[in-house]
């Protein structure tokens, strides 16, 4: 897929995402310890992508060794065929992290075969727009509000993968079908992140209680930087608020929502990319009208998806002189969470300035 004009910041970190390759890896910081004890006495800790492996070595640290199975821009979580290793990975682990929502389902196929009783946790699971899922507390912030809304996560996981039997993942008790309406792309919502990242904690900590303080320490260290996030996206909003976005493919739009943009783009026509699927004439035509005719500030592409008509997208934003911004789903190599999403953060508020 071809993406023009993007932000100089941004377009170093898209670059190193295509550098990535492989299936599984191992990026647990404690197989670089050089002690053989911690390794093996490390929590085992298997992500569906390396998004959520970083989260989790973010608050592990030297506790935990991650498999992330999905750490390459030139794979999709969508339609992703597990391996033999991954299986041997899955029924290894004493903690499972997934997204959820029809996203990564090849986690729940792993675990049916491998028979893994491994806790769960479903980053779905903790969006505000997720069916049926109640509010967590906005307080995040604020003296004790991490430790509470780790509670409350908790709480909320274990009654989404607790009923009748813990972690069962049959079809009518686990179902994590893709939800017609539902963005699941919610790693681009630190305001989810940080509710993933308490039950992470909380679950570490109950599987190793002797390392409970350090995991603590490390959650308040990372949602601190989260809120540095929130405050660059509360900028944006306050400078930009309401500005037009068109999103070629619904990945980045938890994210330009949380700036305050609005996002203009034909459903249909972000579905039909997202599905690997044709845009329907009318509706291609519609989208490049509305490039001509709407104030559209930016255009935000995906570098993992794409096709004929996302390239007459970008070329017609090209020609009309509206900035084109490339985000991934994965975490390009050296890069951590937080690193990615200001880079993000920074390109689209480089983009809107032009």
């Amino acid at each position: 897929m071809r993406a023009t004009r993007l932000v100089p910041l941004f377009a170093v970190t898209a670059a190193s995402a295509f550098a990535l390759a492989g299936c599984a890896t191992a990026t647990g910081s404690s197989s670089s310890a050089g002690s053989a004890d911690a390794a093996r006495d490390a929590v085992q800790v298997v992500a569906s992508t390396n998004v959520y492996g970083q989260i989790v070595e973010e608050i592990g640290g030297d506790a935990v060794a991650v498999t992330s199975i999905v750490s390459s821009a030139a794979q999709d979580p969508h339609s992703y065929e597990p391996s033999a290793q991954d299986t041997l990975a899955i029924s290894n682990a004493e903690l499972i992290v997934e997204n959820g929502g029809g996203y990564d389902a090849f986690i729940d196929a792993l675990i049916e075969s491998s028979g893994s009783e491994a806790h769960v946790i479903t980053a779905v699971e903790f969006s505000h727009d997720y069916p049926g899922a109640e509010a967590h507390s906005d307080d995040h912030s604020e003296e004790g509000g991490a430790a509470e809304g780790a509670a409350d996560a908790a709480a909320e996981e274990e009654h989404a993968h607790e009923e009748g039997e813990e972690h069962a993942h049959d079809e009518g008790e686990h179902d994590h079908a893709h939800i017609e309406g539902f963005n699941e792309h919610v790693w681009y919502d630190p305001h989810t992140i940080v509710h993933v990242a308490e039950a992470v904690a909380d679950e570490l900590s109950e599987l190793r209680p002797e390392e409970a303080d350090t995991f603590a320490a490390n959650l308040d260290a990372f949602t601190g930087e989260i809120e540095g996030l929130e405050d660059s996206l509360g900028a944006i909003a306050g400078e930009q608020q309401g500005a037009h976005v068109f999103v070629t493919e619904p990945v980045p739009v938890y994210l330009a929502a949380a700036a305050g943009l609005e996002n203009v783009t034909p459903e249909a026509f972000s579905e039909a990319v997202e599905e690997g699927q044709d845009v329907p004439p009318a509706t291609l035509l519609e989208s490049l009208d509305l490039l001509g005719a709407d104030d559209v500030r930016v255009v935000i592409t995906n570098t993992q998806t794409g096709g004929a008509e996302t390239e007459q997208i970008v070329s017609e934003a090209d020609s009309l002189s509206i900035p084109v911004i490339a985000f991934s789903e994965t975490l390009p190599e050296g890069e951590t969470y937080i690193s990615w999403m200001q880079a993000n953060i920074t390109a689209l508020s480089d983009a809107l300035a032009e």
